[in-house]
């Protein structure tokens, strides 16, 4: 049984990953527990929002269920706290043994010119557990293709390894390696030995490594997911510093995934 945690403001955004969570986990058993979580300035404005939040959640509690209501091997329900969000995201984590939180990249209040809200970017960089984090123009299509970005660098666990690989094998989906780096670098040992093993974890599972320079690598990614039509783009946490203005906050018109590609960010 998986427990997947939906935080929401009840905006578009965040309906957006209600509806990619349940079709994410269409077949699978699972628990989801949505989230909201009330900040007024003072006891008394936080009391008065949890009320109409209360309603609020009910209400999307029947349109989750009316609109999903086929699917028995799901269940639905609604929290309210209050606090910080990253706080109570992490209280529920524990509390409720979450295996993944799915949560839109920003907001109703989120600002256009930001790819990526603050409250998206708090989770997946302080919470430590998977995070599928949902783009507005994203919606669920079968996963057939997989990419994975990386510098190779880092260690890969056995948890990390196998969230990765029982991914690609539920889903029969093929795993595109990618790895950005200056031309006139070549691997080095570590990694080598990483990548090595990263290829024996994908073993039979159809997989391909990629190369690309980094030069003008936001086009080159976005040609790269258009090329390979990629359904999600899977990442290590500890490596969003390396990919985050390339993912993130990308200057270039002509790139768009970060609108349109979910991520899934492996801690």
């Amino acid at each position: 049984m998986a427990n997947i945690l939906i935080p929401t403001d009840f905006s578009d955004n965040a309906w957006n990953a209600v509806e990619y969570a349940v079709e994410f986990f269409s077949k699978s058993m699972c628990n989801f527990y949505v989230l909201h979580v009330c900040h007024g300035p003072n006891a008394k404005a936080i009391l008065e929002e949890q009320k109409e939040c209360k309603e609020k959640l009910q209400l999307l509690l029947h349109k989750i269920q009316g609109k999903f209501s086929n699917n028995v091997k799901h269940k639905f329900f609604t929290i309210i706290d209050a606090g910080y969000l990253v706080s109570s995201v992490r209280r529920q984590v524990e509390q409720n043994q979450i295996d993944f939180i799915v949560m839109g990249t920003r907001g109703g209040s989120g600002a256009k010119a930001t790819p990526i809200g603050s409250n998206a970017s708090n989770v997946i960089t302080k919470v430590r557990c998977a995070t599928i984090v949902v783009p507005e123009n994203a919606k669920y299509s079968k996963l057939t293709e997989i990419a994975f970005p990386t510098d190779f660098l880092s260690v890969y666990s056995p948890k990390t390894l196998e969230a990765i690989t029982s991914i690609v094998e539920s889903n029969k989906a093929s795993a595109r390696v990618l790895h950005i780096k200056n031309e006139a670098v070549v691997l080095n040992e570590d990694q080598k030995r990483n990548k090595e093993l990263l290829e024996a974890y994908l073993g039979a599972n159809e997989h391909s490594f990629h190369f690309l320079s980094n030069y003008h690598i936001e086009n080159q990614v976005q040609d790269f997911v258009e090329e390979r039509k990629i359904d999600l783009i899977t990442m290590l946490a500890k490596n969003l510093n390396y990919f985050e203005k390339i993912l993130f906050h990308p200057k270039t018109p002509k790139v768009k995934y970060y609108t349109d590609i979910p991520f899934l960010v492996l801690h």
